[in-house]
């Protein structure tokens, strides 16, 4: 199988045909075998009955039915699963990805190697107050702290190899930095292609600009997780026993001041009167809960077990 496309979607009715007729024709074409794995992610419309129909006809249309709207990195996960293909290629429903685009981003991966080649929308038909702009600032962010140079993360067509959508655990709201959990995870030759893109013909945008404000506070995630996820002690314990340390040799040296005021004959000076009493305690609180905080973590990664945090309806 060279190809596998996945296709995440919700309320997508009226472009799934000539979406299917596109790729079919472009992989038919240049002579690629391939599958598509559509993931209706809770349509409420004609989605899955439309789904339904065109699988009768074609037995390279393989989909997953979610109980509910779940997001789309679960439903990349779900599908990456049950991919067969050489290369796996993402891209969305609505028809403002290219399915003509697919023949090199499938020669990039397997004649020039890389291990992920991400679209890059350089001329966009979206808002530019409510996307464009914010879409800057937010690659930019996303570049400066990640260290993988993309200009368009939140672009939908990709193509990696197979051994990066088995190895990647796409979770939460994550798929945008699938080339940033690939890299952590030790697949450097990460690329860029200029992709077209149009306005979308049908329905209207699932995603707002909330979107790019759950994008930072993910990208903040990453960062923290790619550093200290596998050892969070690293972080909290380290955190936690300085503020300790501090807290007691603060505290040491009040008890100190007091014992030579007492020396000298000077009485009448509490303790507790002085602020920085509560300073001292409050940071020897504060270390020692981080201390926990980080050996809990520990305990946490050595006894957890994978779980799917999506239900499937039906898969076809």
């Amino acid at each position: 199988m060279n190809l596998s496309i996945v296709i995440p979607l919700l309320n997508e009715e009226d472009s799934l045909e000539e979406l299917f007729s596109r790729i079919d024709k472009v992989c038919t074409t240049s002579n690629l075998s391939y599958e598509i794995w559509f993931v209706d992610d809770g349509s409420t419309d004609l989605s899955w009955s439309i789904i339904e129909n065109m699988k009768v006809q074609y037995p390279q249309i393989h989909a997953i039915k979610f109980s509910r709207n779940y997001g789309k990195s679960q439903a990349l996960h779900a599908a990456f699963e049950r991919t067969n293909g050489d290369v796996v290629i993402t891209m969305d429903a609505d028809l403002q990805d290219f399915p003509e685009e697919i023949p090199e981003l499938y020669n990039m991966v397997i004649h020039d190697n890389y291990d992920i080649v991400s679209g890059w929308k350089k001329k966009r038909f979206d808002n530019v107050m409510t996307k464009n702009i914010p879409s800057k600032l937010f690659n930019a962010a996303a570049r400066k702290v990640s260290g993988v140079y993309l200009h368009d993360f939140n672009c939908g067509l990709k193509a990696y190899k197979k051994q990066v959508v088995k190895s990647v655990d796409v979770y939460g709201d994550m798929h945008r930095y699938i080339p940033v959990l690939a890299a952590n995870a030790g697949f450097r030759r990460i690329t860029e292609k200029e992709v077209q893109h149009q306005a979308r013909p049908y329905g209207t945008s699932k995603f707002g600009t909330e979107r790019f404000i759950r994008g930072f506070l993910d990208l903040i995630t990453l960062w923290f997780v790619s550093r200290f996820g596998g050892r969070p002690m690293h972080f909290f314990g380290a955190v936690g026993t300085l503020m300790f340390i501090v807290g007691f040799l603060s505290a040491l040296w009040l008890g100190i001041s007091k014992l030579i005021d007492v020396a000298r004959g000077i009485y009448g000076h509490l303790i507790t009167n002085n602020p920085w009493f509560y300073i001292a305690l409050t940071m020897m609180i504060m270390g020692s809960l981080l201390f926990v905080a980080g050996f809990l973590g520990e305990m946490i990664i050595r006894t957890n077990r994978e779980h799917k945090n999506y239900n499937i309806d039906e898969v076809i």
